[in-house]
């Protein structure tokens, strides 16, 4: 039945929206940037609460660090379930259309992060707690991995000619946004409750605000879906879902580009947002709050930086780019963790520095092999090649960034992100060689 009603639903949109209109990256750019604005607000909602919260609601038997390292552990759940979701919701989109596919995803998306906020603590149900922290963590990753809709792909083949570098970068500047958005909440939260009524009922309020930012993304979104112009590029351009089994037999070693091209980008990700805030939590003085801000500059400068990259990209090349960044993210690797020892100032210019790096790089990284599949595995191929970059080069992390540096130090967080970027420069040196023998 909800099948049925999602096709119809569909249906009636289209009679509302069947004039042919154009449909213009304009328009595509702001149903892209809301989707993924709303994902990543989820994303750094969960990764903050991770550090602030769980640690003392979920694992309250240990001590912070390793409640803190669990806490990671369960944060990765999501990029293990994400290929399984683009598998699941694939089938969805083969039999029902995307717009079915769409609203069930988000639907569990929003469910999954509402759930969380009613999350009983170690103290009420015992292990329980620790069993629905990672159900819903799954449920959130198989979730995104469902509401991958190819806007993005659609955007970057209407690009004007010259100018493919300003489109790609387009949905990457959902990250920044997510994060300052969801960063400024948390300081509101931090500095207006006293530390016993954020961990009472303060943190919860962020879950609720998410479910309600899906709900906008969702209807933006679902108005670009609803037009006979987004159906008739989608025919034309061959972007359509195909079996993930399928895509992988036939475009293996582009995937296997596809998810190492962007590691360097995805490690440093979280390199400057999730795992900094862990370590000066459980090892400096300084207050939560107060590096939250200083992570709210480091996102607008690194918005900044996505901008330019598409700009930088359409002069010398999204792959030169690319390799550049690369190099620079390997040398920010060697030096600039120890700059969380370093206090504020210390802080500060590794938020910086690391978010000006990040914001060239990530945003032309995950167009940089998409356009490498064929037309007939490129809807499927893209979403996968996503899901694996992001398992392969951010899911775990936190987890082994802090675990490293806990145990060995700062430098040793550097080394695994160096690795990173090593895997990177390889991936696009190959890259390169394919683009040179074809």
């Amino acid at each position: 039945m909800t099948s049925t009603a999602s096709t119809i639903a569909e249906k009636d949109a289209r009679a509302h929206n069947d004039a042919p209109v154009p449909l213009e990256p304009s328009e595509i750019s702001i149903g892209v940037v809301i989707g993924r604005t709303s994902e990543f607000f989820d994303f750094f909602v969960y990764a903050i609460a991770s550090v602030l919260v769980f640690p003392d609601l979920i694992f309250s038997f240990t001590d912070p660090l390793r409640g803190t390292l669990y806490s990671f552990a369960i944060f990765a759940l999501a990029f293990i379930a994400r290929p399984v979701g683009t598998a699941v919701f694939t089938l969805i989109d083969k039999n029902y259309g995307r717009g079915a596919k769409l609203t069930s995803a988000l639907f569990l998306l929003g469910a999954s992060t509402a759930m969380l906020a009613f999350l009983p603590s170690y103290e009420q149900v015992g292990a329980y707690a620790i069993l629905f922290l990672a159900i819903l963590r799954i449920g959130q990753g198989m979730a995104l991995g469902g509401a991958w809709d190819g806007l993005a792909s659609l955007l970057a083949m209407n690009a004007p000619k010259g100018r493919q570098g300003w489109y790609a970068m387009i949905p990457q500047l959902g990250a920044p946004l997510g994060l300052i958005v969801a960063s400024g909440l948390f300081v509101f939260l931090v500095t207006s409750l006293s530390a016993r009524d954020f961990l009472d009922f303060g943190w919860r309020y962020p879950f609720f605000v998410a479910f309600a930012i899906n709900v906008v993304a969702l209807f933006a979104r679902l108005r670009i879906i609803a037009t006979p112009e987004y159906e008739k590029q989608f025919d034309n351009l061959e972007l359509t879902p195909v079996r993930a089994s399928e895509t992988i037999k036939a475009e293996g070693r582009h995937l296997l580009l596809g998810a190492f091209t962007p590691l360097a980008s995805f490690a440093l990700f979280h390199m400057v947002t999730v795992y900094p805030l862990s370590w000066v939590f459980l090892f400096t003085d300084e207050s939560p709050a107060g590096f939250l801000v200083i992570e709210i500059v480091g996102a607008v400068i690194g918005l900044l930086a996505v901008m330019m990259s598409g700009i930088v990209a359409d002069r010398i090349g999204r792959l030169r780019l690319l390799s550049m960044c690369s190099i620079a993210i390997g040398i920010f690797a060697l030096f600039a963790p120890l700059l969380l020892n370093g206090g504020a100032v210390g802080e500060v210019i590794y938020m910086v520095v690391g978010f000006a790096i990040l914001g060239l790089s990530f945003g032309q990284c995950s167009g940089a092999v998409a356009a490498r599949f064929s037309k007939r595995f490129r809807y499927t191929g893209s979403a996968l090649t996503s899901d694996i970059a992001w398992l392969i080069g951010a899911g775990f992390a936190p987890v082994v960034a802090l675990l490293l540096s806990s145990t060995f130090g700062l430098w040793s967080g550097g080394a695994y992100l160096l690795s990173g970027a090593i895997c990177t420069y390889v991936a696009l040196r190959m890259t390169k060689q394919l683009d040179f023998q074809s």
